[in-house]
């Protein structure tokens, strides 16, 4: 199916100087943010990088018939930080996080709705813990595509430069220096005009979002962390699994994740549609709230008594 029809209205947006709420997970505090009062629970899950405040956009207008939490993964926006160990930062750490935050602080199961590696972690969550999950709907999926089982697909200098790169991060030094090279406004305002596929709508207030995680102590051991992260599962290793109704948003301007490769994941019979986004890239909830927000809106509806 094709989403053509952008309706041209204005959005509210959650100010990013809204205080958030913060949860104790064992030995972890867990920022998330939370609207609405009643209706379905919906858990927002950012990708790589961001945090709640990367769903700003949406918090507002789905919490208007929704319990809207949106959730910072371990590792990320204001959640803490620990040293990494063994299967820290990895897609069994955040179900398990996700799992735990619908029991504990939800109390009931919730739909969930990711972008990139936060698709992966809905799916992994949906997966290990089926009665917790109602439904998730994945906005362009990360293709993982530095995976070992996918590296022989690659081209040959990446086969051998890729591999390379991530035993280079693991020494502390490079990795550090690396990250603080990567974590620059100007770099940052690059990558994010490269994935947008409107450069006009990268902000100011989004490069700066996005970066002030990047300041906390332990931000840089995350980054080598999961740039190292070749393992774990693919989302078709989850999809064939998942019991819940799956919705799947693709921005087909996406450099990073090529529809021409997401589509192959309309063919499992969970996902109940693939809807591509014309002209928009990998962060469609934010570079385009008016076209993302109606097709969550009416998922929602249409599988909240169910």
């Amino acid at each position: 199916m094709t989403f053509a029809a952008f309706t041209m209205t204005v959005t509210p947006v959650l100010s990013l100087d809204t205080a958030p709420q913060y949860w104790q997970w064992g030995d972890h505090e867990i920022c998330y943010q939370q609207c609405g009062e009643q209706g379905p629970a919906v858990v927002l899950i950012h990708g790589f990088g961001a945090s709640w405040g990367h769903w700003r956009k949406n918090i507002p207008v789905l919490g208007q018939a929704a319990r809207c939490y949106a959730l910072d993964l371990l590792g990320f926006g204001g959640s803490a930080k620990p040293a990494p160990q063994p299967d820290l930062y990895s897609f069994a750490t955040w179900a398990a996080q996700i799992e735990a935050f619908c029991h504990e602080v939800i109390g009931e199961p919730a739909f969930l709705v990711g972008n990139s590696i936060g698709c992966i972690a809905a799916l992994q969550a949906a997966v290990s813990t089926p009665a917790q999950v109602r439904g998730v709907a994945a906005l362009n999926i990360s293709l993982r595509q530095l995976h070992e089982r996918k590296r022989a697909a690659l081209p040959w200098h990446e086969q051998m430069s890729a591999p390379l790169l991530q035993q280079l991060l693991k020494q502390r030094w490079f990795g550090s220096r690396f990250f603080r090279l990567l974590a620059r406004p100007h770099f940052v305002r690059r990558a994010l005009q490269q994935a947008y596929g409107d450069p006009a709508t990268v902000t100011d207030e989004l490069v700066a979002m996005l970066l002030k995680p990047a300041a906390d102590v332990g931000a840089a051991d995350v980054f080598v962390a999961f740039t190292t992260y070749s393992q774990g599962p693919l989302a078709e290793d989850l999809l064939p699994q998942v019991r819940c109704p799956v919705l799947i948003l693709w921005g087909e301007a996406d450099p990073w994740e090529p529809l021409a490769l997401g589509r192959t994941y309309a063919d499992y019979a969970a996902v109940e549609d693939f809807i591509v986004l014309p002209g928009l890239g990998h962060c469609p909830h934010d570079e385009a709230p008016t076209v993302v927000n109606p097709l969550l809106s009416a998922w929602l509806a249409r599988h909240r008594d169910h």
